[in-house]
């Protein structure tokens, strides 16, 4: 067995223990009042900012998506009750489970189809999808399994598909090193040096290349389009804040930053939407 069916045999094992009491009800709830959560959530909550930027929800109706990674597949009855025809691929059978209580609870004009799995496994349509997605999933790949991922893709992809990806930016290695130094929630500070150790052998991400520079040539090898956008870049400091500022200097950074200049919001960003179009058949 190689590092990267290792690396899947852990991520699935890491993510059945979320994804097996997931709330079901409060996805419903967001669904059933999609347009006032959506504009809560692209205003405050860095993925939802990134992956719907620029009114990404105002394109889904019609599309054939496939989704990624779908994990508590709120993402994926989110495009599903905006009128796209989702197939959303998790390698927990539990996100299947998710699924199936969401068809049978919400009228979605298209039912979402589950693919259980590793996604290099299924044999799919090719030429079949609109939209490929992933939100925050890539960076739980291996570097080896991003390329076949990406081969995979094309072939599935229409001949003016594109892929949408929301991912975390690591573009500065002395920021990078100083957020392992910060304790969060769920994780220790690299101070807590046994603890550190512990959390990180239980980590499901791989030690890969995160930044903007390796999605680029990627992105260039196997589409004719390629662009990046830059997310959160001063939103990053809000954990410095009292929590009672937090929401309102997010909110605000978020405004804040597109007006910086490119080179700066590279290499301060905290992640980033990246983007391919086009793929190169």
């Amino acid at each position: 067995m190689d590092f990267s069916e290792k690396n899947t045999i852990k991520n699935e094992k890491h993510y059945d223990k979320f994804y097996n009491n997931v709330n079901i009800e409060s996805i419903l709830n967001k669904i059933n009042n999609v347009e006032s959560f959506m504009a809560e959530a692209t205003r405050t909550h860095t993925s939802w900012v990134g992956l719907y930027h620029n009114n990404f929800q105002a394109e889904l109706k019609g599309k054939k998506i496939l989704e990624l990674g779908c994990g508590d597949c709120t993402n994926a009855a989110v495009m599903a009750s905006l009128g796209a025809e989702v197939h959303a691929n998790d390698i927990s059978q539990f996100s299947g489970d998710i699924i199936e209580s969401l068809n049978k609870s919400y009228d979605f004009k298209i039912p979402i189809k589950f693919i259980n799995g590793d996604f290099l496994k299924f044999k799919l349509t090719l030429d079949y999808y609109d939209i490929v997605v992933g939100k925050a999933f890539i960076h739980h790949l291996t570097y080896e399994q991003e390329i076949k991922f990406t081969e995979k893709i094309v072939k599935v992809l229409k001949l003016n598909g594109r892929v949408r990806y929301f991912e975390p930016a690591v573009n500065s290695k002395i920021l990078d090193e100083l957020r392992w130094y910060t304790p969060v929630s769920g994780r220790p500070s690299k101070f807590q040096t046994k603890e550190f150790a512990q959390w990180k052998e239980n980590d499901p991400h791989p030690d890969r290349d995160n930044s903007s520079k390796n999605y680029r040539k990627i992105g260039n090898r196997y589409f004719n389009d390629v662009s990046i956008v830059p997310i959160g870049t001063l939103e990053r400091f809000h954990r410095l804040l009292p929590n009672k500022y937090s929401v309102r200097f997010r909110r605000m950074a978020y405004r804040v930053e597109r007006f910086l200049p490119k080179k700066i919001n590279l290499f301060l960003t905290r992640s980033q939407l990246i983007e391919y179009r086009n793929p190169k058949k």
